[in-house]
């Protein structure tokens, strides 16, 4: 028998590919349909009774899948469910900041088993990479985990991450972060495989995936820190552009100021506090201070708040007429005081343009990014683990 479509050349029947694939089908169905026996399986995916027993037996045999209590119906026999084994298989999350250097350790079933966080104190890029290795490696060790079963890394990181030259652009709150090398350094450092990201398409991903953007078409993540970025996720897919540059709003030249002034320099934790202190306030002062200087109604912090409110208008007036969001999230670490700053912004939008997304707070906090990168991960280390049977 052979099988021929798309125009390539015949392909032999093979009677492993066929039970793998129905092996692959089974697998996937319990990760996103829950618990099931074989009855079910059976109907959910149109396979025979005797091929589902067959691929569950292989399944199991193989540590992919497990026993997952019992079903009894009013009628008829009780029959035994089945579900993936969530340790047949561990992914690391690595979030890389100016100030921490963030791990989580997760389960085939995103379950997060264990989780660090290490201050960033390297002085240099080569130190940052050691520390990252070094936080990872501590973790597994620590946790219950079978090291031999983690089996793929992603990591989080400001800029842009070119592939073709394995360096991070950009990324220009991490000083030397670009330097040739260090990526395969943490690679082998680590034994995995290791991806690198952007943090603030992590960030998207994550909250996509576990926070309030489950249900969008396209989604925005804003993130508003120490710099200026923008995660989007269309139809549940990071959307990076040609060179993996999509999203880098912080670049967006801003008019009114003197050339060269982007919008990073005017809607950041350091915009706010330059804001703060035009109006009038003093002292060793950082974003933080400002927010909560505002909650107490101090004029000064009151207005450089709804400055950063107007200024994140335009910036999601712009991107809403080239993207069309249903929904943009503040997030980030401003994005913490998203309740002071989201009035400002809804208002704004409303005299700015009929393109008017949903615009709300992130849910995830500081782990957006984290989770981002467990999720991407997760892929790798379930198909590394159906591979590995």
């Amino acid at each position: 028998m052979t099988v021929v479509g798309g125009g390539s050349a015949e392909r032999p029947w093979n009677p492993q590919r066929q039970r793998s694939a129905n092996e692959r089908l089974l697998l996937d169905r319990l990760r996103t349909g829950g618990p099931a026996s074989r009855a079910q399986l059976a109907r959910d995916t149109g396979l025979s009774k005797p091929t589902v027993s067959s691929a569950l037996a292989a399944l199991a045999q193989a540590a992919l899948v497990r026993e997952a209590g019992t079903h009894s119906p009013e009628r008829g026999r009780t029959s035994v469910l089945y579900s993936p084994d969530p340790t047949a298989g561990y992914a690391l999350g690595i979030d890389i900041g100016r100030g921490w250097v963030r791990v989580a350790l997760a389960d085939l079933d995103a379950t997060v088993v264990a989780r660090s966080a290490v201050r960033n104190d390297a002085r240099g890029s080569g130190a940052l990479a050691d520390l990252v290795v070094g936080a990872a490696r501590g973790l597994v060790e620590r946790s219950d985990a079978d090291p031999a079963k983690v089996t793929h890394a992603v990591v989080g990181t400001p800029g842009v991450y070119d592939e073709a030259s394995r360096r991070v652009r950009y990324a220009r709150n991490l000083p030397g972060w670009g330097r040739p090398g260090l990526a395969d350094r943490m690679g082998d450092g680590l034994g995995l495989p290791v991806a690198f990201h952007n943090d603030a398409n992590l960030a998207a991903l994550g909250e996509y995936t576990f926070g309030v953007g489950a249900s969008s078409r396209v989604f925005l993540y804003l993130m508003i820190g120490t710099g200026l970025g923008m995660g989007i996720v269309t139809d549940g897919r990071i959307f990076t552009g040609a060179h993996g540059g999509a999203g880098e709003i912080g670049f967006l030249p801003w008019a009114g100021r003197p050339r060269g002034t982007n919008a990073e320099a005017v809607a950041s934790a350091e915009a706010v506090v330059a804001a703060a202190r035009e109006r009038g306030m003093t002292g060793p002062l950082t974003a933080a201070d400002v927010f909560d200087a505002a909650r107490a109604r101090v004029p000064a912090a009151v207005e450089a708040v709804e400055a950063e409110g107007e200024h994140l208008a335009l910036i999601v007036s712009a991107v809403s007429a080239v993207l069309d969001p249903d929904l943009v999230v503040l997030g980030g670490g401003l994005g913490q005081s998203a309740d002071l700053l989201l009035p400002t912004v809804r208002r704004a939008l409303r005299t700015l343009t009929p393109l008017r997304p949903k615009v709300t707070a992130g849910v995830l906090g500081e782990d957006a990014v984290l989770m981002g990168a467990v999720a991407t991960a997760l892929d790798a280390a379930r198909d590394m683990a159906y591979q590995r049977r």
